[in-house]
């Protein structure tokens, strides 16, 4: 709806001069309402449909601009998340796919508004990112102005580079006397969907100044004939600051040049073979955004006239071009003569201007270095000089492939007199010495001239004009200036100090281009915010480079009241493969003499490229004390912050951790890297303790990333894996080159944690890890027999099924044996062996999901395969289940002795059948019975959160109170009654959409003519969530109860079930907006009705044969008799001499490191107390292990 649809008729804030002029007439600000952005804050963040009154006018419906979001995945094409919201809830403005021969162009334009101040400005975040790698071409993104009465003019041009994640950028619109709307448009011939996307705009600073009438302007300021106020400095400058011209009248004593008409008496002679033009926009270019500086200054339009100069279409050999005034008259410091002027310096090929006086001598007074962006800048120029001079304006242009600089609307001051003399200029200034080394080598952390004057003038204050690197870049009324008066009682520093820029943005500051850098690098400085007022402002700094800005690390507030206090400041640069710049920004809230913004001792730490620092413990790290052999990738979205209090060993330690809970995270990934590793022979192994835990958490990979840059996926977890932490292993195969290891945390999901701690990296083969879902190796998996078990997916293998078990698509992972009678024999056998585990005195539970599909797809049997001795049957199954996994268990004992896993498929005769295996799990407590009641005490029972997103978008998650700091539970579980009792819940969090599922499966289920299912819920009365129960045969739901009213702290549901197919239940959790649900103590009882009737007959099912188990254990038994036996003899042997060795013992041996202790037997157990003795985690052994809330010594391996 736009503003006048919902006016209040004759109203005065009504009125057509009212409405979209960025200022709030009617008091409910409806008069600012959908014109291009919404309300007094001036945003649009398109989370409304109306879309702040843009419309796609693209002429060509094959590429268009449209509202979109993320989606329920994330995507392979355009943001991975909204910039406001930084969630897949979110809605931004990106463009459809587009594959054309020829480029086609998408147009959004805004709605009318009316004129703005010459401070407007439109702050925008943009997404360019060519995931298709089918090239951008020059013009992906461009923003031009279209007002009434002047051509369509272009005032924005971003960098055509391909980066995954949002960026900022400001569009500089300036003073617009008229209506007009901004467009925005992209261009391209191929590209994927949202690949250029725009999201959350803010126009800042573009009202004109407000009438305040009958009252009279402040000391320093005029009054317009609107009677708004105005600074004096912005008295006959060359722009209307008033909105009425009535700041520019009365200017006759000026000298002013809009050089609409011609050159005035600026003179464009040059000696240089380069030349300054006088042209517009229109005769430079109307069809190529990359040509031109797009508009003027004085008339803000693509007809307007300036002063421009740029490599000429044959190329330029000379690099500088100059134009002058004519001769002036000497002045004084009384009566200096004053210029001002506006100038556009843009693109690669600016390389600066400077202002010269040329009188006797030739000397520059004043000097912009490189390219400001696309906009007009305000320079003010004072000269004084005892002789007749002329001002002499010199360009430096580069020889690059697009931009250059121009000049526009030059006023002089009535002191800058016209003289009668006359002479001409025979020479400039010798240009700068060559470089005493190649660019790329100039600022690179490295001395390579014999003086070191390739570091001198690179930012570093260490050097004796290494200050004077840093140079101002500011385009707003306040800069940066050097404090260049110092002596031994006075610092040099940097300072914020009043300019004449008309912005009201930052003071900006940059090094030049630096590095590449190494991975220590850090900036030290000392900085000091001083006044009286209680906030003085913020300072910055950022990295740049020809990707993006990255801001490092930010102050706002005070230092102090004294000038002199100082706080001394380290930032990691870190490792940066490219050429970067470092800035400084700051911004004053109010400039006065007592207040200072301030930077001195500059310095560049241990940033050469080649610099790599030492760590003690190299990749083993537990947090404790730094990253140890571990970096933040600069090159990535986000940051692993370290968190204290949630560890795994000590419970209140250090881990690292990504909190997809917080808002500011934006972009897909955030890396952590290892030190470069040296080539290594043998295969090695990447333990790690992990923790995945929330409803919608993402992702946790784990990559070796080759020293070319190629990347290898070593191990993957996604999804809910409960509030816990779990053990991880990666193997790592020999390499031939340096190498780094990789742990990547992919924000797929917005509502979870991923955390990592205890990692161990040692010069052996993985163990048999306790999770292994084969998504990115086969965990130490090898194959024998008659046949090749497989590792493969729905998309590279023929024979097998169509999608894997844990990701639940074509691109998961298994393993998977071809049992059809031409490739594995009737009676023919092949065998998938794990690695060795070390033997425990504690009963396995070893987990799997198997796939047995076409008829007779041969027998599927899995063993327990002891180091010496005969293989142990621990699960069997010979039928054909169809095409869906299956859930199967057993339970291994072995005591002490090393064993193996052992899957071994027997060939039956059938066609086009296969076994496959996939989510092989080891738990160190002994299998639940199908059917029996689970408590969630000790995992999930067989119960499992589906990854399929045609079922579901969220997952339950595993919690109890006493762990949980992050959503709200239930104060106790069921079970227990207690806060270290567990239950599974669902919340309704505000970073996942309303009516959203969660699907909770249980295993493949038998036909019945009654089995009775049992349940308690937690749902509290405030909650808009709701839970069902559903039957799954197949790919049919079908509903058995809806739960939303629930009463108490927990009630009990019972549930009938007939099905004369086998079939799944589904515990479906709908969100709403506030609430959870939470359940615990399920069960159901296969057979028995909720009556407690018997209703079908007991059949023979395939299930763990625990007959080896038996077997063994008595053999351990014999074994253990012997061994205490043993025992006897050493005791009563010894026993004299164990009192005195014991009594001689003062003190227990101190810890040599981190436990890999896992408490995954018990999940009671919320931490684990590491014991005063240990074994490090490189050694194998065993650890004594106290819990925190048994008082029993429990025996854990060290894997």
């Amino acid at each position: 709806m736009s503003p006048l649809q919902s006016s209040s008729a004759g109203h005065p804030c009504w009125a057509p001069e009212h409405i979209c002029d960025f200022d709030c007439d009617c008091t409910d600000c409806s008069d600012e309402t959908n014109c291009g952005y919404t309300g007094k804050e001036q945003v649009c963040d398109f989370e409304n449909s109306a879309v702040c009154g843009w419309k796609d006018q693209s002429l060509d419906p094959a590429y268009a601009w449209m509202r979109r979001q993320r989606g329920d995945t994330l995507p392979d094409s355009g943001p991975s998340s909204d910039y406001t919201t930084g969630t897949a809830i979110g809605w931004f403005m990106g463009v459809s796919a587009v594959m054309r021969d020829s480029p086609a162009t998408a147009i959004l334009i805004s709605p009318k508004m009316n004129q703005s101040s010459p401070t407007c400005r439109l702050r925008l975040r943009y997404f360019l990112w060519d995931s298709g790698h089918m090239g951008f071409g020059s013009t992906p993104l461009w923003a031009s102005l279209l007002q009434e009465g002047s051509r369509e003019a272009i005032v924005w041009r971003p960098e055509s580079t391909s980066v995954r994640g949002w960026r900022e950028a400001t569009m500089f619109l300036g003073r617009i006397a008229t209506t007009f709307q901004i467009r925005l448009y992209s261009r391209r011939s191929k590209g994927q969907a949202g690949d250029v996307a725009i999201d959350h705009l803010e126009f800042l600073d573009c009202a004109l100044p407000s009438p305040d009438r009958g009252t009279a302007c402040s000391a320093g300021t005029w009054k317009c004939k609107h009677e708004g106020c105005v600074e004096m400095r912005q008295v006959c400058d060359g722009t209307d600051d008033c909105g009425d011209r009535t700041d520019e009248e009365n200017c006759g004593l000026y000298q002013h040049c809009d050089f609409d008409k011609d050159l005035c008496f600026w003179d464009l002679r040059s000696l240089s073979d380069l030349k300054w033009v006088r042209t517009s926009q229109t005769e430079i270019s109307t069809t190529d955004p990359q040509k031109g500086p797009g508009r003027d200054h004085s008339t803000n339009s693509a007809s307007g006239h300036f002063l421009y100069v740029t490599v000429p279409p044959g190329g330029s050999r000379m690099d500088w071009a100059a134009f002058q005034s004519p001769l002036l008259e000497p002045t004084n410091t009384s009566h200096p003569c004053k210029m001002v002027m506006y100038t556009h310096q843009f693109g690669p090929r600016s390389g600066g201007l400077t202002v010269l006086v040329a009188g006797q001598s030739i000397y520059p007074v004043w000097e912009r270095g490189g390219a400001l962006g696309d906009l007009w800048v305000k320079a003010e120029v004072e000269i004084v000089t005892d002789v007749t001079f002329y001002i002499v304006v010199m360009a430096a242009i580069r020889d690059f492939a697009y931009g250059g600089i121009a000049v526009d609307s030059i006023t002089l001051s009535p002191e800058c007199r016209l003289s009668e003399g006359n002479y001409s200029l025979e020479s400039f200034p010798n240009p700068p010495e060559h470089p005493c080394t190649e660019p790329n080598k100039m600022c690179d952390f490295r001395s390579d001239c014999p003086g070191a004057e390739d570091e001198a003038k690179c930012g570093d204050f260490s050097y004796a004009q290494g200050s004077s690197g840093w140079t101002d870049r500011s385009v707003g009324n306040q800069g940066w200036m050097l404090n260049e008066q110092f002596n031994s009682t006075t610092d040099e520093y940097l300072y914020v100090a009043e300019t004449p820029g008309q912005q009201k943005t930052e003071a900006q500051t940059r090094t030049p281009l630096l590095g590449p850098s190494g991975l220590a690098c850090t900036l030290s400085f000392s900085f000091a915010l001083t006044g009286n007022a209680d906030h003085i402002g913020e300072v910055s700094v950022s990295a740049i480079d020809s990707f993006q800005s990255r801001k490092l690390w930010e102050f706002s507030g005070k230092t102090g009241t004294e000038e002199s206090a100082w706080q001394k400041a380290n930032v990691s640069i870190g490792a940066r493969k490219h050429r970067f710049q470092l800035e400084f920004g700051a911004y004053a809230k109010t400039l006065s003499p007592g207040t200072m913004i301030k930077v001195k001792d500059v310095r560049f730490l241990d940033c050469h490229a080649a610099y790599f620092p030492f760590s003690d413990t190299a990749l083993s790290c537990n947090f404790e004390d730094g990253l140890c052999g571990w970096y933040q990738d600069m090159d990535d979205n986000f940051d692993w912050t370290v968190l204290s209090g949630m560890d795994h060993s000590i419970g209140i330690g250090n881990s690292l951790v990504v909190d997809m809970w917080d808002p500011s995270l934006r972009g897909s990934v955030g890396r952590f890297l290892s030190y470069p590793q040296l080539p290594i022979t043998t295969d090695n192994c990447l333990s790690f303790f992990y923790k995945l835990y929330g409803p919608d958490t993402g992702a946790l990979n784990v990559k070796l990333q080759a020293s070319l840059g190629f990347e290898t996926l070593l191990w993957t977890r996604s999804g809910a894996h409960g509030n816990m932490w779990h053990e991880g292993h990666c193997s790592v195969p020999h390499q031939l080159t340096n190498f780094q290891l990789m742990f990547e945390a992919v924000r797929s999901g917005f509502d979870g944690q991923i955390a990592i701690d205890d990692l161990a990296f040692t010069a052996r083969p993985c163990a048999l890890p306790r999770m292994c879902s084969f998504e990115s190796q086969r965990c130490g998996y090898s194959s024998s027999g008659a046949i090749r078990w497989l590792h493969g997916n729905g998309l590279t293998t023929q024979t097998g099924p169509k999608t894997d078990h844990t990701l639940e698509t074509k691109l998961g992972y298994y393993m998977v044996a071809n049992t059809d009678v031409t490739v594995l024999p009737l009676g023919s056998a092949t065998s998938l062996t794990s690695p060795i585990r070390q033997g425990v005195a504690q009963t396995t539970c070893v987990h799997f999901w198997y796939h047995m599909e076409g008829e007779n797809p041969g027998s599927l049997t899995v063993y327990m395969k002891p180091v010496k001795g005969e293989r142990v049957k621990v699960f069997s199954n010979n039928l054909n289940q169809g095409d869906s996994w299956r859930h199967g268990n057993g339970n291994i004992t072995s005591t002490l002795v090393d064993w193996q896993l052992e899957f071994e498929v027997v060939g039956a005769g059938g066609r086009d059948t296969h076994v496959a295996v996939d989510d092989v799990v080891l738990l160190a407590h002994p299998c639940q019975n199908q059917g029996s009641k689970c408590n969630l005490e000790r995992g999930m029972c067989g119960w499992s959160n589906t990854q399929n997103r045609n079922l579901d978008k969220l997952d339950w998650e595993l919690t109890s109170p006493l762990a949980e700091t992050h959503y709200t539970t239930p104060p106790r579980d069921h079970t227990l009654g207690t806060d270290r009792g567990h239950f599974i819940f669902f919340p309704s969090s505000s970073r996942t959409p309303a009516n959203q599922h969660a699907h909770l499966l249980s295993a493949h289920l038998p036909p019945t003519k009654g089995t009775c299912l049992k349940f308690w819920v937690h749902r509290p009365a405030s909650a808009d969530n709701q839970l069902n129960v559903l039957k799954l045969t197949g790919d049919k739901l079908e509903q058995l109860l809806v739960v939303t009213e629930v009463g108490g702290m927990w009630k009990r549901f019972n549930v009938n079930i007939v099905s004369i197919y086998d079939y799944q239940i589904v515990l479906e959790g709908t969100k709403g907006t506030a609430g959870l649900l939470a359940l615990d103590d399920i069960e159901y009882t296969i057979g028995v009705n909720c009556a407690g009737e018997i209703t079908d007959q007991l059949k023979a099912e395939s299930k763990p044969d625990n007959a080896g188990g038996i077997a063994a254990s008595v053999i351990v038994l014999l074994l253990l008799l012997a061994t205490l036996t043993a025992l006897m003899y050493y005791y009563l042997r010894f026993r004299e001499k164990v009192k005195a060795s014991a009594a001689a013992q003062s003190t227990p041996s101190l810890p040599r490191g981190f436990g890999n202790a896992s408490y995954e037997p018990d999940l009671t157990q919320d931490r684990v107390m590491v014991p005063p003795v240990q074994n490090h985690p490189m050694e194998a052994g065993f650890n004594n292990v106290v819990t925190s809330d048994v008082e029993a010594i429990i025996e854990k391996e060290v894997a």
